[in-house]
């Protein structure tokens, strides 16, 4: 799932980029695939609670597990938003070069990923990594935001396609949170302590 999601978020950084239309449909295709893998893990790990009555840190795992998904899938969601924004501009000329919007997605792929690979090591150092580096996501929304808005007051024509751009950003900015909230857990996972690094 986590693989799937990744992919998504990848797609649909590429297809604002390069405003294709037919790898923005192909996210929208997908996201039936992720929503019912969330399921099948939500179900089993409800199943296992159920029928095994974990104790300590093998209880923490499956709530865990049961936040990550739900994180996970949201992101996915977050995609198919940024893959609306692509069909809605329909290949409009950029009103300005897209340089910091791909930097960011860059920047929340490898968050999701490390994310991840912190939950599957139970790597609670790896997982902190993310708040530092989720407050360069925020940043760099915050800027765009300000660019944008810029661009909106002094040419008034821009205001559609540069508001369809800051949406595209906010879901970015939002998967990067996502990919936070996946590091907290991951320290509970361990530690079992619960630890907010969204500040």
């Amino acid at each position: 799932m986590g693989t799937l999601v990744e992919e998504s978020i990848f797609k649909a950084v590429r297809a604002l980029t390069d405003q294709d239309q037919a790898l923005a449909e192909e996210i929208l295709a997908g996201d039936d695939q992720i929503d019912r893998m969330e399921i099948d893990i939500e179900t089993r790990s409800l199943q296992l609670i159920a029928l095994q009555q974990p104790m300590a840190r093998d209880l923490r795992t499956l709530g865990t597990t049961l936040k990550a998904v739900t994180d996970l899938e949201r992101m996915a969601d977050h995609s198919v938003d940024i893959a609306k924004v692509v069909l809605r501009m329909n290949r409009q000329p950029w009103i300005k070069p897209l340089i910091d919007i791909p930097r960011m997605g860059d920047l929340v792929e490898k968050m999701v990923r490390d994310g991840l690979t912190a939950f599957i090591r139970r790597d609670v150092k790896l997982a902190e990594t993310l708040a530092t580096r989720d407050d360069v996501v925020d940043g760099l929304y915050a800027q765009i935001f300000r660019d944008l808005l810029g661009l909106m007051i002094s040419t008034p024509a821009s205001v559609e396609q540069a508001t369809q751009l800051m949406m595209a950003a906010q879901n970015l900015e939002r998967i990067g949170d996502h990919a936070t909230n996946i590091g907290e857990w991951v320290i509970y996972m361990v530690d079992g302590v619960r630890r907010d690094l969204n500040m």
